[in-house]
């Protein structure tokens, strides 16, 4: 199955790229690496979600607006691959960070929903190393910012 059929049959539309808040790229490629720039639970232009997990983001919240950054980094892969997500080898790793309080521990559970959308976009492909950190801040008081390297053929 293709990857815009496995799309098709999720009832995934993959969003515009969002353009950089500040002094950096969306993505960048070297070689057959590309890496991808923090994203954010962006939706239609504005920020979907708000605020800190433990706090006023509840845990479902939280895995929505990782599941949303993960869309966010597909829309960027496919812009790297000038539309064609079949050149995708393989997501190298997620780089996942959790605007959290102290004591809040469930940053894998969080960042799992992204991963959860990679597997389920490009299947054995989609799976990959990752890191789950939780922090004190995070840009525009986002509750989650998801990071990607892939390798694309």
């Amino acid at each position: 199955m293709s990857i815009d059929q496995r799309l098709a049959e999720l009832g995934i539309d993959i969003p515009t790229p969002v353009a950089p808040v500040a002094n950096y790229v969306p993505y960048v490629q070297s070689g057959n690496l590309v890496s991808i720039s923090g994203q954010i639970p962006m939706k239609d232009g504005k920020l979907a979600f708000e605020g800190k997990v433990g706090d006023s983001v509840s845990i479902e919240d939280a895995c929505a607006a990782a599941r949303l950054c993960a869309l966010n980094i597909i829309a960027q892969i496919k812009a790297a691959c000038a539309g064609d997500l079949e050149r995708v080898v393989r997501i190298v790793k997620l780089g996942g960070f959790v605007n959290c309080v102290d004591g809040f521990g469930g940053q894998p559970q969080v960042i799992n929903a992204a991963s959860d959308l990679m597997v389920d976009v490009f299947g054995d492909k989609g799976k990959h190393s990752r890191s789950a950190i939780g922090t004190n801040a995070l840009p525009l008081n986002v509750p989650v910012e998801i990071d990607a390297l892939v390798e694309i053929g």
